[in-house]
């Protein structure tokens, strides 16, 4: 299942990957009109990343699916992505299922694993048990059907670009949902640059961390805010629970 807002290349060579591994239907969500989309949500505004989730989840559930595999637009999926995480389906009760991803260097679509260091890359057909939720990211996941409807989905309170994902992970936590890494199910992320260093997505990020905050009474994504604090676009104080946009003189 993908979301999607523009990117047409990057959905096609994803669509191409998937057309040569296992046999899987893929829910393509368009946020806004989209070329070769499943569904089309409305988008005014910031984009509902939690609503399309949902709405694709919905529609391959309504199809049939026992597991579902979430891939963001940006990520082609290694030869042996699903059916790995079927496999670990299968091994195991209520999971996120989380695999290892490589950022791919600007123009390259060569699919040689070099998976993000800040997160566990096990042994090929590995199952890691994960106790830290922040590190969840909805880029590259797959639950059951089961574990799906546990977790009640992504609260679609969030919008635009942030801590929707973290929200989600620990959401499933309280419903009894185990978090855990998929050895050999890589993703590849296609370059492009950080979403956050948008400065339209600042605003969303600063709401989103907000809510986030109201909802669990810590602040996700420290190291953007403090990032975009650094540059200026924000004010962050979490010692004192400030956050605004755009820094004050």
């Amino acid at each position: 299942m993908t979301i999607v807002a523009g990117r047409e290349e990057h959905l096609a060579r994803q669509q191409q990957a998937l057309a040569r591994g296992t046999a899987v239907t893929h829910v393509v969500v368009g946020m806004g009109p989209q070329p070769g989309s499943t569904v089309t949500l409305q988008a005014d505004g910031a984009l509902p990343l939690a609503r399309a989730r949902n709405a694709g989840a919905d529609i391959a559930l309504a199809e049939g699916a026992e597991l579902l595999v979430f891939l963001d637009v940006d990520c082609i999926p290694g030869p042996t992505l699903v059916e790995r995480y079927a496999d670990a389906a299968a091994r195991c009760g209520p999971t996120l299922l989380c695999g290892p991803v490589t950022y791919l260097p600007p123009g390259s679509t060569d699919l040689v694993p070099d998976p993000h260091p800040a997160r566990p890359d096990p042994p090929d057909g590995a199952l890691v048990p994960e106790d830290r939720r922040e590190l969840f990211w909805s880029l590259s996941f797959a639950v059951t059907g089961e574990a799906w409807h546990r977790s009640g989905g992504f609260c679609e309170e969030y919008r635009g670009y942030g801590a929707e994902d973290t929200d989600f992970a620990l959401t499933a936590r309280d419903r009894g949902l185990a978090m855990a890494w998929v050895g050999g199910a890589h993703a590849f992320h296609q370059h492009h640059p950080p979403t956050r260093h948008d400065p339209a997505r600042v605003a969303e990020i600063v709401a989103n961390a907000r809510l986030f905050h109201r909802r669990w009474g810590t602040w996700p994504m420290t190291g953007w805010l403090q990032e975009l604090a650094a540059a200026g676009a924000v004010e962050f104080d979490p010692t004192h629970d400030h956050l605004t946009t755009g820094a004050q003189t």
